[in-house]
């Protein structure tokens, strides 16, 4: 054996315990190309965001069905609401027509018509609030031709057979417009009619309501005319201070008419109503101070007013709290209801000069 092979043959014996079998696997390559790296990653970001459309999909099909299952909620709470609404009118008013039938038999009253006939349908709305107005009543079937007669439209849209018969009377002239510097639709009173009742009526008595209502018309009325008829008798209208009682006497007569459009529509608020009832009712008496004690409390009340310095420090106290609670939604806040109060005030001061007291103790200062 020459050298060459004897050298291959222990070549071969050392390349033994490491060459790998013929049919083994070859290994994974170490390295990946950037194109490769690319693609993979461009995979995995498209199935990332494949995977969130689902869940917002998902989540967006989830809320759209608890939206469709809460309006069929309400929409059912609103039908039932509606049904007993309209089981509970029917059953009231089978309960007035009840009341009204036993009081009819108790009468001797022709009896009620039932509800749907012709008879009820023709049957001529009533306005409660124009119960006491002492205009005479005259059938829709005889005030359609005189109102034709005066070339007035037999009805308006919505118009009731009260206001019909006013706009009527109103046009015939036999209804007249009240003497006083305040133009008002309600009938005035004299004045021995004009003393104020010791308490309110309730606001169900819409008779009684309207009533004093033109009470309260009335006495305004009355004490602007007087003022307007002393100040016609005084010489010094040329001079500084009369032409001041000549404007606030004017000022008084235009920001007191929001009053009388709430006297007539009759929806006065009942703090403003007590107080002013309280106020009229005292100056009626000549009690010109128990009257000025009554505007103050309603003009003032006692509500907290902030004096002065309202914070000092840089801590927020508790009770700072009250001054400005107590001063928002006061009755003074408002710039109509202001106005026409402060009238009142100037009314109570030219009554004690033309209706002096007995006792100098009820002077105002």
């Amino acid at each position: 054996m020459d050298f060459a092979s004897l050298m291959s043959k222990e070549i071969a014996k050392a390349k033994g315990g490491t060459s790998t079998p013929a049919d083994s696997k070859p290994a994974a390559p170490k390295f990946i190309s950037r194109r490769e790296a690319e693609e993979a990653r461009q995979a995995a970001y498209l199935a990332e965001q494949k995977a969130l459309e689902e869940q917002r999909a998902a989540k967006a099909a989830a809320k759209r069905k608890r939206e469709e299952d809460a309006a069929e909620e309400a929409k059912a709470r609103e039908e039932k609401r509606q049904r007993l609404a309209e089981e509970s009118r029917a059953r009231r008013e089978a309960k007035e027509r009840e009341e009204e039938r036993a009081r009819r038999k108790r009468l001797g009253l022709p009896e009620l018509p039932p509800p749907g006939s012709e008879q009820d349908k023709d049957k001529p709305e009533t306005d409660d609030d124009d119960d006491d107005d002492g205009t005479p009543d005259i059938p829709d079937a005889e005030l359609a031709p005189k109102l034709r007669e005066l070339g007035e439209p037999i009805t308006l849209f919505g118009e009731t057979h009260a206001a019909r018969l006013r706009r009527y009377l109103k046009a015939s002239g036999k209804l007249t417009a009240p003497a006083g510097p305040i133009a008002t639709s309600l009938l005035p009173v004299e004045e021995k009619d004009m003393k104020m009742p010791a308490a309110i009526p309730p606001a169900t008595d819409k008779k009684a309501r309207r009533y004093l209502y033109r009470q309260l018309a009335s006495y305004f009325n009355m004490v602007l005319r007087e003022w307007e008829i002393a100040l016609a008798r005084e010489d010094n209208a040329e001079t500084f201070s009369g032409q001041a009682a000549a404007n606030a006497m004017v000022s008084s007569k235009e920001t007191m008419r929001p009053l009388f459009r709430k006297f007539e529509k009759g929806d006065l608020d009942e703090s403003i109503l007590e107080a002013i009832v309280e106020i009229v009712g005292a100056a009626q008496e000549r009690r010109y101070v128990d009257a000025n004690d009554g505007y103050l409390r309603l003009s003032i009340g006692k509500a907290a007013w902030p004096i002065g310095v309202t914070m000092v420090g840089i801590h927020e106290r508790s009770a700072r709290e009250k001054l400005h609670n107590g001063a928002k939604g006061h009755i003074m806040g408002g710039e109509v209801t202001r106005k026409y109060l402060q009238s009142i005030k100037r009314c109570l001061t030219f009554a004690q000069v033309r209706w002096p007291p007995e006792d100098i103790r009820q002077l105002m200062g």
